[in-house]
């Protein structure tokens, strides 16, 4: 994107995520370098966001900040950048949703939906948070979920054979459970999964078996981005055009 518009770009990756980052700088390096570019074209700083990340949205020599994360950073960089007229492009939560029509394909569907629920385990802005189905074929497609998440294979995702990895750390585990919990609280009821995994080859506690639940689309846990596995089962009845309210009617849509 720089060498195309002719602007240098400086870019600061989550905390979270600091070799990831560099491994990344690494790889654009050599193609700077390979194609005689400025050394400074594209540049990494690397460090926690209340200091360095707080000083490039205060910074003026900065016009234009790209912003992906959560709601939360999105709002509070969109209140600094705008105080000195600066231009902010925010990728924030996400609460996708895929809706399953009387005649929907399901042998098509199906790893589509498993893998867009469970693939990174659950943490990507893309990831599938919500499965809108008709009632003639609810039960149906619950059975076949909850069939396709036993056979899961979790852990090390350097083995290619795992399916789910862990995730990020701790705090991610404790929103996930935080968020099982919610979700029984506000009449939900979890069908599958939700439990951390713990010893033999899960020392770090940082893995979890994914979950699914039944719900309905206004319970407030359901309104909000948890960035873990979770799967929510939503049902519908009537034409399409119901489901379609349904998908849009998130504080996201």
């Amino acid at each position: 994107i720089a060498a195309v518009c002719g602007d240098t770009s400086l870019w600061k990756p989550s905390s979270k995520t600091p070799l990831c980052a560099i491994a990344v700088q690494n790889i654009l390096a050599d193609v700077i370098k390979e194609n005689d570019l400025p050394e400074g074209l594209f540049a990494l700083i690397v460090g926690r966001g209340s200091t360095v990340g707080e000083n490039m949205l205060n910074d003026k020599r900065l016009p234009l900040i790209s912003i992906t994360g959560s709601t939360r950073v999105g709002r509070r960089g969109a209140e600094v950048i705008a105080r000195r007229f600066g231009k902010a492009i925010l990728e924030l939560g996400g609460n996708n949703a895929i809706i399953l029509t009387p005649n929907a394909d399901l042998a098509m569907a199906m790893p589509a939906i498993v893998f867009g629920a469970v693939g990174t385990a659950g943490q990507r802005c893309t990831t599938t948070r919500r499965l809108i189905i008709h009632e003639s074929i609810y039960d149906k497609v619950k059975e076949s979920i909850i069939k396709a998440y036993q056979g899961l294979k979790i852990g090390n995702p350097l083995d290619e054979s795992n399916h789910v990895g862990p995730l990020i750390d701790t705090g991610a585990v404790k929103d996930f459970v935080n968020a099982l919990e919610q979700i029984n609280a506000q009449g939900g009821n979890v069908i599958y999964g939700g439990s951390v995994l713990e010893g033999g080859q899960y020392p770090s506690g940082c893995y979890v078996l994914p979950a699914v639940a039944e719900v309905e689309n206004h319970y407030e846990i359901v309104q909000e981005e948890t960035f873990a596995p979770i799967l929510y089962l939503i049902k519908y009845a009537g034409e399409v055009d119901q489901a379609i309210r349904l998908n849009n009617d998130v504080v996201q849509g």
